[in-house]
């Protein structure tokens, strides 16, 4: 009998869901302030998790979430490089 492993299960700053990890994608803030999505989940800093959706991202937009979770106030200039980001995701 081998022992079955759990998913990891975060929640989307933007819709309050609860997803597997593997689902989702994460921002990151890092150690020198930046702000960036993290494509392999395992870089240094704090981050936050978002569905890999527009409409999610707006939500967190709009709910200043994604500020919350990193501990930032996020300029208008990062919220869009990350709306173009999200979409080469959600084109994969």
């Amino acid at each position: 009998m081998g022992t079955v492993k759990k998913a990891p299960m975060r929640q989307c700053v933007g819709c309050g869901e609860m997803k597997s990890k593997k689902e989702m994608v994460r921002i990151l803030r890092t150690a020198e302030g930046e702000i960036v999505p993290d494509a392999t989940g395992r870089k240094n800093g704090r981050g936050a998790y978002l569905c890999v959706s527009r409409e999610c991202l707006r939500k967190a937009i709009k709910s200043k979430g994604l500020e919350r979770a990193l501990k930032v106030p996020i300029p208008e200039e990062i919220y869009e490089a990350l709306e173009k980001e999200m979409e080469a995701f959600a084109g994969d």
